[in-house]
């Protein structure tokens, strides 16, 4: 077992009232899932497309307290233990996650569904953030299918939008990790910049305020459409030509929820990154 993933957001609003969104089964299937089941202290449960392995709910309710929940959840066989602590952070709550078993391996490979669980917990907790903001949430992977398609509007125009996608100072702010980008076809894409991806993806089309295509390997082709109407820009992301017997599911997170922070990068006057990997 490796150490713990640490996830870290501050959710603009009360710590009773986040702690009501985590128990509460109404407000799970809002910004976390599909299906939820909470009976606190004995039951605490979510499932359905948007959750791994969510054919039933394989959660067990380990502790709740008025700043605490914990819990097993079983994936690929293995018990694993998430868990959630509150504080009082000014008028908002800071909001720390743990999760046991996850393994960057498992994403590389997707040997196991474990390779999910970071940016399965990035994107869910940037819903929980937008939920309270009274925006509109991000799209959820959906995990029993081997399409990848998500759109979203972004209240900003095609040519602002286009150089966030490819400008690598822009894309190394909102998505809050070095990324260089040689933004013409046949550029590099690196993740981690130049010198530290010796196998950068490649930018295989490029159409001013319009479209990006990036070859990315085994994970497939990733496609940003972009579209203009009123002021805004409507947005598409496509993943295509992977192994259609093993999604990437792990990036397809990591691209939904940098969508997500993407959005707000455009939208949120003086615009801080929703989490801190800690």
């Amino acid at each position: 077992m490796t150490e713990p993933t640490i996830i870290k957001v501050r959710v603009p609003a009360p710590l009773k009232e986040v702690r009501h969104a985590l128990t509460d089964p109404a407000l799970l299937r809002i910004w976390l899932a599909e299906h939820a089941e909470v009976e606190l202290p004995d039951r605490f449960g979510f499932w359905g497309r948007t959750t791994p392995e969510g054919d039933a709910p394989h959660q067990r309710l380990l502790h709740a307290d008025e700043r605490t929940v914990r819990f097993s959840w079983l994936l690929d066989g293995v018990e694993t233990t998430t868990g959630f602590v509150l504080e009082e952070d000014g008028d908002a709550t800071a909001l720390t996650l743990s999760q046991t078993h996850f393994d960057f391996q498992d994403v590389i490979t997707g040997k196991s569904i474990r390779g999910v669980l970071e940016t399965y917990w990035y994107l869910a907790l940037a819903n929980l953030v937008e939920h309270f903001e009274g925006r509109e949430l991000t799209p959820k992977v959906d995990y029993t299918s081997t399409d990848m398609r998500a759109q979203v509007s972004i209240a900003a125009s095609p040519a602002a939008v286009f150089e966030s996608l490819t400008d690598s100072e822009a894309v190394t702010k909102w998505f809050g990790y070095k990324i260089e980008i040689e933004p013409y076809v046949g550029g590099r894409f690196a993740m981690g910049g130049f010198d530290n991806d010796p196998n950068a993806a490649k930018v295989l089309e490029l159409v001013p305020d319009s479209k990006l295509s990036v070859d990315w390997g085994g994970p497939g082709v990733g496609t940003w459409e972009l579209e203009g109407s009123g002021g805004k820009t409507r947005l598409t992301l496509v993943q295509s030509g992977f192994d259609a017997g093993q999604p990437p599911y792990a990036a397809w997170g990591g691209f939904l929820s940098g969508i997500a922070e993407l959005r707000r990068y455009h939208e949120i006057p003086d615009w801080q990154p929703i989490s801190a990997a800690g």
